[in-house]
């Protein structure tokens, strides 16, 4: 009962304590941490764990180690900030790793990134061929930033002089062949209306659809479970000789 106890107000010392250390070091999302960044949160996080459970020892050497850690990072935060130098070693600097349309073998193997790997990156960001690329670059953060070649960029309203409407959130009406009723009445439809959309795609029941949408523009999506796709591309990497 009293290690229980004992447990229980380490836990809240740690909670609050990670709490306040959380709002100094800032709000950074995790898609945009740094590998120092990432580690310094489960080296601080560990450290926690450590301060709420291990009941072998004193609390205050943890709470030391806590306060410790969390005033480096806030340090090394501060010298970034205010040297650009010391950042470009704290934090890592943007790598290109297509120039122009050329891959830079050099730059990836130093970084330690295979041709696969950008390649899912690419495809990340909807480029899905290689030659409509000129420039992509490797963030410190790990992800990819990519600048198409002027032809394979897509032209916007304004280029053309065309005002558009927006077409607003999808919101779903079946998931996993289910019907959302909920969000029918949002959208003032009913699922008699609905039915009548599924018929007109020659679906007779809704346990056959996966997933249907609607945006407040009026664009429907509907996706069934069996999709008829005979030949399922494979984008893998060469699994060797069988």
């Amino acid at each position: 009962m009293n290690e229980g106890l004992v447990v229980f107000v380490r836990s809240i010392i740690a909670f609050f304590t990670l709490l306040i250390f959380a709002k100094i070091l800032g709000k950074q999302q995790i898609s945009q941490l740094t590998f120092f960044d990432y580690v310094l949160g489960i080296t601080i996080g560990s450290i926690a764990a450590s301060l709420t459970t291990d009941l072998s020892s004193r609390a205050w050497p943890h709470w030391v180690g806590l306060l410790s850690w969390a005033l480096l990072g806030y340090l090394m935060e501060y010298i970034s900030m205010k040297w650009r130098y010391a950042a470009k070693y704290i934090e890592g600097e943007p790598t290109i790793v297509i120039m122009n349309g050329k891959i830079m073998e050099r730059a990836m193997r130093k970084m330690k990134y295979t041709a696969a790997d950008i390649m899912g990156l690419l495809r990340s960001k909807d480029v899905f061929d290689l030659t409509q690329v000129d420039f992509a670059i490797i963030e410190p953060n790990g992800q990819l930033s990519v600048l198409k070649k002027a032809e394979y960029e897509p032209l916007t309203a304004k280029d053309m002089n065309i005002s558009k409407t927006s077409t607003g959130i999808s919101t779903e009406l079946i998931y996993d062949g289910m019907i959302i009723s909920e969000n029918l009445r949002q959208l003032d439809k009913d699922k008699n209306w609905l039915k009548s959309q599924l018929k007109k795609q020659g679906i007779k029941k809704v346990s056959e659809v996966f997933l249907a949408t609607l945006t407040p523009s009026g664009s429907l999506y509907i996706d069934k479970y069996d999709d008829h796709i005979k030949k399922v591309t494979d984008i893998g990497d060469y699994k060797g000789p069988y």
